[in-house]
């Protein structure tokens, strides 16, 4: 059974309106409506919180639902996102030096000006994109 079943049938089960779970959980009725229907899923906190509310074990809601286990493996792969971010910084740094250090060749050729800036924008955007991905 997937987890949004699971989530509607314990509402059901304790009585409570889709209001009244939202202020339990600090959250709107409109996202408990979207959890209860399958649209999103909800984040490792929230479940837990449902949890203590149904009275029923994480084990018990998260078990069977295989895209809530693969959301909640990407939601909360810190590694993985850090060592994207640590390779962005060494990538725009190494470029940063090598832009430099090879300055005086590069300002007397405007294709190779051309061509650095696009990959310095490139890079920042990449970088930039990790650092947002991260928060």
């Amino acid at each position: 059974m997937e987890l949004n079943t699971k989530l509607k049938e314990a509402r059901s089960h304790a009585g409570l309106t889709q209001e009244e779970v939202a202020e339990a959980i600090q959250v709107s009725r409109q996202t408990i409506s979207n959890w209860e229907t399958g649209k999103f899923y909800p984040d490792i906190l929230s479940v837990i919180k449902l949890s203590d509310l149904y009275a029923i074990s994480l084990d018990e809601l998260l078990k069977g639902d295989k895209k809530m286990i693969e959301h909640l493996e990407e939601s909360t792969d810190v590694v993985s996102s850090n060592r994207r971010l640590i390779a962005a910084v060494i990538v725009n740094v190494a470029l940063m030096i090598i832009l430099v250090t090879f300055n005086g060749l590069i300002s007397n050729n405007r294709l190779l000006i051309g061509i650095s800036a696009v990959i310095g924008i490139l890079s920042t955007g990449v970088l930039f994109y990790q650092i947002i991905k991260k928060f």
